[in-house]
This record gives C-alpha cells, structure tokens and sequence, in this order.
C-alpha cells in the first residue's frame, strides 16, 4: 500500500522555500545547481533570504512563500531549505487543501517533520531527505545526492546495512512514516500526530540530552505511538549529551532498545540517515519491503 505520490519528470518546475530557519545569503546556489542538472526547474520563495532572529523572516513571510508553493500549479514539489524551528508555527494557518487536487512531493528532514505529518494525514507521500546543507559546493555526497534523484523520479531504491549489535532479527513490509524523534513528540496530541498503527517507523534525532531521549520514548511508548509499529529503523542520534552530572548510564540506542526490546518486530539501527552525511532518502508513504538478519540489514522501495 502507498499514499498518493507523483513523481517528477524531466523539465518540472520546483520550489525551494524556507518555512523554518534562516539561512545565509548564496547557501542554496549548490543545491539550486544540481536541481537544474537533473533537468529540474526550480523556483526560489520571494522570502527565502529573510532573516527574523532565528527563523528565515516572519511567520507572514514563511507562510507566504509556502503558501504560493502549493497553490502553484506547476510547482510539482516543494523542497524545505533548512531545518531548524518554525514549520509548526506556520502550519495552521496555511491552506493545504490544494495538494488534494495537485499533490506535490515534499523534501526535507529535521523540522521539516512537522510537514512530512501533515501530508502524511493528507494521504499524500513525501521524501526524508537532504536540505541545503547536504549540497555544499565541494562537499557533496554523490550517495546522498543520488538516493534523493532517484526518490525524486520515482526509480527502485536497495540499501543495504551491516549488522549491529542492538538489531532485532524479522522481516516486514509496511509504510515507512516518521522523521525526528523530538518532533514526532512534539506533534503528539495534535492534529497533525503521527499515525503508526501497522507501519514502519524511522526515527533520528540531533543535539538531546540522553535523559531527553528516554522522555520522549516513555512519551511514545505512553501514548501508543510504538505498539502498533510493524519495524523499527534508527538513523543518526547526532551529538547528543549527557546532560546530567550524574551519568545517565546508556547510550542513545541503548535507550531505545530498552523501550522496543518486547515489540518482537525487526529493528535496526545506524541507518545513514539525519544530520550527518551521508544523508540518505528516505520516501515516506510508499511501501517499504524490511530484513533484518545476522549478516545483514536489506531495505527497498
């Protein structure tokens, strides 16, 4: 089973905005380069250089530019500059009700989330993958930038992981749905909460304190968000801190492992995927075929 997903073609117009974080003057020309290499169009948000403290201009100005991405009508997908904070002060009062009748790939990751849940509920498929930064000029992933082409245009993805010592063995198959880990907390008891009864879930998080990290699993596990999952995949925990000065005891995977350990679903961790390279796409709403063995982990799309 998939979600409502259009794929691009050669010569589609695209938007770049940026409905969270600012971002410095020029960062997108890397990005703006390999979008019209790969035969793209694309189309940057009037607003997209703004700046208000710590978000890419005002909230009118990020809505705005967002907005004009999903009522364009040859817009085909709409890419998220950066991550950082903001979408979820925006989301509500923007119209999505055109997406219905025009769906559009999304792309992004981190607090782009907030989004990838909406068009999850909107039942249209979406793409968790690299932003501005995975695209700078000489310092590009050829793996990252090429799993994201191939996401994009809608060709098989295989990948394929070592074995880690904290894996659960199994096989599913299942809608992968997900993103950060603090925002799919965050969104938890909103409009916008993930469903992941029967999925497959893919988590990934940056910059937490370990006992942070253990809340929102607790927060989770509590609100019924891990019991119906059909397989677990965790991507980067990036940077994350003790924060304590008594030693929390575990690392980031270790405590997640605690918190699934009894699911008996296939799990696996280290997926290269979230704030570090290589960034690797991940297409959210589309069906995903999961193995999880001694030897090794095998994903496809």
């Amino acid at each position: 089973m998939s979600l409502n997903v259009k794929y691009l073609n050669h010569g589609d117009r695209v938007a770049v905005v940026a409905p969270a974080g600012r971002l410095p003057e020029g960062a997108l020309e890397p990005l703006l380069h390999t979008l019209k290499r790969w035969g793209l169009q694309p189309v940057t948000g009037k607003h997209v250089y703004a700046q208000n403290n710590t978000f890419a201009g005002t909230d009118a100005m990020r809505r705005e530019d967002f907005q004009q991405a999903i009522n364009d009508t040859k817009i085909k997908a709409i890419f998220c500059a950066r991550g950082g904070y903001g979408s979820s002060r925006i989301i509500d009062e923007i119209d999505f009700s055109p997406l219905l009748k025009m769906p559009k790939l999304l792309v992004g990751y981190s607090d782009t989330g907030v989004l990838h849940a909406r068009w999850h509920r909107l039942g249209l498929a979406s793409i968790h993958g690299p932003m501005y930064s995975d695209f700078s000029a000489g310092e590009q992933d050829e793996e990252t930038t090429e799993s994201l082409r191939k996401a994009l245009f809608g060709e098989a993805l295989h990948y394929e992981l070592p074995p880690h010592p904290l894996n659960c063995c199994g096989e599913a198959q299942g809608m992968l749905v997900g993103g950060n880990l603090l925002i799919m907390a965050h969104l938890t008891g909103s409009p916008d909460e993930w469903n992941t009864e029967g999925k497959i879930l893919f988590l990934e998080d940056i910059n937490e304190p370990l006992y942070s990290i253990d809340r929102m699993m607790v927060h989770l596990r509590r609100s019924g968000k891990l019991s119906g999952i059909k397989g677990l995949l965790l991507g980067y925990f990036t940077d994350i801190k003790d924060g304590n000065t008594i030693p929390f005891g575990k690392t980031a995977y270790e405590i997640i492992a605690e918190h699934v350990k009894d699911l008996n679903i296939p799990v696996a961790y280290a997926f290269p995927a979230g704030h570090e390279k290589p960034n690797l796409a991940l297409p959210f709403g589309t069906s995903m075929k999961f193995s999880v063995n001694n030897d090794v982990v095998t994903i496809d799309f």
